[in-house]
């Protein structure tokens, strides 16, 4: 079992910038692979960016590649999405996810196997 608790959404301005946070429990965090998906109203959830179990892979959507940052701090069992220059079509509730069969970075949604209970992102125009 894993547990996710998702932090560090609001609302922000566009072209400015977010640090979301993600506190994980239960099995070795170190040993398994997370991501961040984001969900819009009236949308699916689409991947966001994933990480590998040692923050030496990343993998981003086209969407937010060289706006967003994902990594992880293996020791606080922490992994952050940080989001500059945004934009309203970023607006979302965000989710991390782990999927504890990978040490890669998993980009389907279906490959997760915990969710966090989401943060709110709102980017004003």
């Amino acid at each position: 079992q894993v547990q996710l608790v998702e932090s560090g959404g609001g609302l922000v301005q566009a072209g400015g910038s977010l640090r979301l946070s993600c506190a994980a429990s239960g099995r070795t965090f170190s040993s398994y692979a997370m991501g961040w998906f984001r969900q819009a109203p009236g949308k699916e959830r689409e991947f966001v960016a994933a990480i590998s179990w040692n923050g030496g892979n990343t993998y981003y959507a086209d969407s937010v590649k060289d706006r967003f940052t994902i990594s992880r701090d293996n020791a606080k069992n922490m992994v952050y999405l940080q989001m500059n220059s945004l934009k309203p079509e970023d607006t979302a509730v965000y989710y991390c996810a782990a999927d504890v069969r990978s040490r890669g970075v998993p980009h389907i949604l279906s490959e997760y196997d915990y969710w966090g209970q989401g943060t709110q992102v709102t980017v004003s125009s």
